[in-house]
């Protein structure tokens, strides 16, 4: 990961991958104690079919397009990937899946977390990040990366600053149409974001200490306002050519992307292909977002060639 360090930002400190493992399960075992979970690896067939269970109940997809099988849950834990569930007393109630990836022997990729709707507010997915980070420290990993819809704002605000992880990359349609309830007919767009685990700003994150952007306080100081929400909820870009001129631009979200699929669902697309082409076209050019806010804004800078 590549990001805008801001000021304040504190010197990377060397610390050997035993002493940092450790530390990073101590921060884990704190979180998942505040959520009032237990998160845990998961290698039985009963746990699996509990993975598969779970993912059904929050996506809901069509019954021929799972989001995951017990066979490839099986052959994943199996050949040593990752596989951690959060339970609250006996029940499972999150997961997180991921496997190893290029470059080999130094990056996870995280495919799918979910939690269940009634664990909303508990930070139960912050623990399983925090696990799935220290397991990853563990096995000398440097970053875990994981794909999420950049439309969708609390989880860009969960990511970017709850966790201190920064987009990589824009990919269009990622994952064709998605036959669930809650992408069906929407496409597939999504932020590759990567997490650096041992970044001071990573490390910090997950001691609780986060920095969210200032939107108004950086347009007051000259930040291009690239997307923007109108009163009447519809997407409105700015000029390209004030875009291209801009050194710092801000590009907003909508605050409920989910209820506007589910209740207006052509004004959803247009702020799919509006985040498309301001935020995808400015990170296809070498901008990079260098942090959120709680007002839906992706905060991107452009440096200069």
């Amino acid at each position: 990961m590549t990001d805008e360090r801001g000021p304040g930002t504190v010197e990377v400190m060397t610390v050997n991958v035993p002493d940092a493992a450790e530390i990073a399960h101590d921060t884990a075992r704190s979180a998942a104690q505040h959520s009032g979970v237990v998160v845990r690896d998961l290698r039985e067939m009963s746990e699996l079919q509990a993975v598969a269970k779970l993912f059904h109940s929050v996506w809901q997809p069509d019954e021929s397009s799972p989001l995951v099988t017990i066979e490839q849950l099986r052959a994943l834990t199996h050949s040593g990937n990752y596989l951690a569930g959060a339970f609250d007393g006996g029940l499972l109630v999150g997961a997180c899946v991921g496997f190893f990836a290029a470059p080999a022997g130094s990056s996870l990729h995280s495919h799918i977390a979910g939690v269940s709707g009634g664990m909303r507010g508990r930070s139960v997915g912050f623990a399983l990040k925090l696990h799935q980070r220290a397991w990853a420290l563990e096995r000398g990993l440097a970053e875990i990366t994981w794909t999420f819809d950049p439309l969708v704002r609390r989880n860009a605000y969960f990511n970017l600053v709850k966790l201190g992880a920064r987009p990589r990359e824009y990919l269009v349609d990622f994952y064709g149409d998605i036959p669930d309830a809650v992408n069906a007919g929407q496409g597939s767009d999504r932020l590759l974001v990567a997490w650096e685990l041992m970044d001071p700003v990573v490390v910090a994150s997950c001691d609780g200490s986060r920095t969210e952007a200032d939107a108004e306080q950086l347009k007051a100081a000259g930040a291009v306002l690239a997307l923007a929400e109108t009163d009447s909820g519809l997407p409105e870009a700015s000029p390209v050519v004030a875009r291209d001129r801009a050194a710092q631009l801000l590009v907003q979200v909508p605050g409920d992307i989910e209820t506007m699929r589910m209740h207006a669902p052509g004004l959803a697309k247009q702020w799919r292909l509006a985040v498309r082409e301001v935020l995808g076209d400015l990170i296809a050019g070498g901008a990079r977002v260098s942090g959120f806010s709680r007002t839906g804004y992706y905060v991107v800078e452009r440096t200069a060639s």
